[in-house]
């Protein structure tokens, strides 16, 4: 099974919030997930960037590859805590 760190999108048309989830690469992109893992939303000024640092850390370390989107998330949180 090959496990990815992925937003799902959420929201209204038009105005997408996303949550940052660990799920199977073979699911949907809304679809069945493991876990949630922080949310998104590049609608309000400043964007909101909300992750768990530990938690993806150590998915990371099992072996889940984040998307480049969420790898610039990472990087991005990272900078600002």
């Amino acid at each position: 099974m090959s496990v990815k760190i992925r937003l799902a999108r959420h929201g209204a048309k038009k105005a997408p919030y996303y949550r940052v989830v660990v799920a199977d690469s073979r699911k949907a992109r809304n679809g069945r997930l493991i876990e949630e893992v922080g949310r998104y939303n590049p609608t309000v000024e400043p964007t909101m960037i909300k992750l768990d640092l530990e938690k993806i850390d150590k998915w990371i370390a099992n072996g889940a590859q984040p998307t480049d989107t969420v790898a610039r998330l990472i990087e991005t949180a990272r900078k600002d805590a």
